[in-house]
């Protein structure tokens, strides 16, 4: 009898001994690096000598701010950033991938984007500003977006690419050349929606940026003579409101700056059959100057003419 009360417990103990060992290893891979979600990231890459493209440094500084991870690097760089870049998605804690860059970097875009197809990871979206040659789009690049003025730097659909291509020409704007380029604010604010449309909730600053909060202002106290007077119930002041802020309405938009920033209208591409879509920016028409027309002039009646009267003598 005694024995088997205690094979029983024995039994018990291993069952519980074994239930809280799996339900350990569920919380262990429940919380996981395998079931965290990805960070996005976007790489950033400089042309010649790090000192012609530090419009993706302010680029990147816009990114971070908004919660997208991205790091600035030199275009000859790709390769071992690609390398990297594919450890990672395939681990799990990094995607989608994003690649910009500016002249030699924007050429080191579509290569780096070509070199990740053969890993075989994908690209959400690769963005030359002004590359230095034309390239074909490789088929893991969802979406390219060329910004250029040189019409030689046409990007194109490769072999395999099943995604969208537009090629943005600003040439005809003559603000922006190709050391400005990717300083243009209406550029950025445009590769800035397309990454943001992208990424989703797969956002996370990079270490050590500071994300701005907007800071509570109180509202300014007014002096006024009710405050000081006495209202007849013990001298006690009566409560007043402070006065809200004036809140003064913005200027209207200059029509446009030196390098082309404001005054974006909205660019247009339109696609013709089987080739990669070009974007021209529209030109602002002059504005045409209305003359005053004269009012007609204005015909008086003539006054009458009295008739002679003969007196009789």
């Amino acid at each position: 009898m005694a024995g088997s009360i205690m094979g029983s417990m024995t039994g018990w103990r291993r069952f519980a001994a074994v239930w809280m060992l799996a339900a350990g290893m569920i919380l262990a891979l429940g919380t996981g690096p395998s079931v965290a979600q990805s960070r996005a990231h976007v790489y950033l890459l400089r042309g010649l000598l790090n000192i012609f493209s530090l419009g993706m440094d302010t680029l990147a500084e816009e990114l971070n701010r908004r919660g997208v991870y991205a790091t600035v690097h030199n275009h000859t760089e790709w390769q071992s950033l690609a390398d990297s870049a594919a450890a990672k998605y395939k681990a799990g804690t990094e995607g989608p991938i994003i690649i910009i860059g500016h002249s030699l970097g924007a050429d080191a875009v579509m290569e780096m984007s070509a070199y990740l197809g053969q890993k075989g990871v994908p690209v959400a979206l690769a963005v030359p500003f002004d590359g230095t040659q034309s390239f074909s789009a490789s088929g893991n690049i969802a979406r390219v977006l060329n910004l250029t003025q040189r019409n030689y730097a046409y990007m194109r659909k490769g072999a395999g690419f099943r995604g969208s291509l537009v090629n943005v020409d600003v040439s005809s704007d003559p603000s922006i050349d190709h050391l400005n380029i990717d300083k243009s604010p209406r550029l950025h604010a445009r590769v800035i929606s397309e990454v943001l449309s992208i990424v989703g909730s797969h956002r996370m600053p990079a270490p050590g940026t500071t994300v701005p909060r907007p800071t509570k202002v109180n509202s300014p106290q007014v002096n006024s003579p009710q405050l000081n007077s006495p209202s007849g119930n013990g001298g006690t002041s009566a409560p007043v409101a402070p006065a809200k802020p004036e809140v003064t309405p913005a200027a209207p938009a200059p029509a446009k700056t030196g390098d082309g920033a404001t005054n974006a209208t909205d660019l247009k591409p339109v696609a013709d059959s089987g080739t990669p879509v070009i974007a021209l920016p529209e030109r602002n028409a002059p504005a045409r100057i209305e003359t005053p027309t004269a009012p007609p002039p204005v015909h008086k009646p003539a006054a009458p003419v009295s008739a002679a009267v003969q007196v009789p003598n």
